[in-house]
């Protein structure tokens, strides 16, 4: 995997556009979280709200590490929105909408960047220009990384909607232990080949809905 997002070089070349490029993209994990929150909410479930996670204050939502992967590497977490998904209407659907919300608004986030791009033609200028790239790549990158279907990201929830119970209970219990082996995988580069598939088919899908 070879993340197109040189944000070290930004930060070592040019300090006050990474700044200016840091709030858009510390937004992109936050509100990848907040959508788990809200659509749980929507669908029945008040964990994230009575916790005060239905917020677009970062101090309730930034994880330290997670922030720090996201510049190093291109892709990074917030600390997890709470979901008692037995609070659920529709423990199925729930687990599918739920767990698909973050990636959704990544993708949609994506889409915006790549929008304004396209309506600013022939180029956006000044700073607007590498902000709009880093929000887009920044995005793809964490969405196509949560549809890995590996414990516990959003991809083995929503591949748990779908399973049998028997298989939800399997993935369960691999939960503790899939950060492990996500870190392991990656160093190994094995999921290369998937992450770049996603980024892919996410890219396709947003050029084909671009005017």
């Amino acid at each position: 995997m070879n993340p197109p997002m040189g944000l070290l070089n930004l930060l070592l070349k040019d300090p006050l556009t990474f700044v200016l490029v840091a709030v858009p993209l510390l937004y992109s994990i936050i509100l990848h979280e907040l959508a788990h929150g809200w659509v749980a909410w929507r669908m029945g479930d008040q964990t994230a709200r009575l916790q005060g996670r239905l917020s677009l204050n970062p101090l309730r939502h930034l994880d330290p590490v997670g922030t720090l992967m996201l510049f190093l590497f291109g892709f990074g977490w917030a600390k997890p929105v709470p979901v008692n998904f037995e609070n659920l209407r529709d423990l199925r659907k729930g687990l599918i909408f739920v767990s698909s919300a973050g990636i959704v608004a990544n993708m949609l986030l994506a889409f915006t960047a790549f929008l304004l791009n396209h309506l600013l033609s022939p180029s956006p200028s000044g700073i607007l220009a590498p902000v709009l790239y880093y929000s887009a790549q920044i995005n793809i990158m964490l969405a196509a990384f949560n549809l890995i279907p590996i414990p516990p990201l959003d991809g083995s929830k929503i591949f748990m909607g779908f399973a049998s119970t028997k298989f939800q209970y399997l993935l369960l219990r691999l939960e503790p232990y899939g950060f492990f082996i996500i870190i392991g995988l990656l160093y190994l580069g094995a999921l290369d080949p998937l992450i770049d598939f996603s980024r892919w088919c996410i890219l396709a899908l947003i050029r084909f809905l671009l005017p």
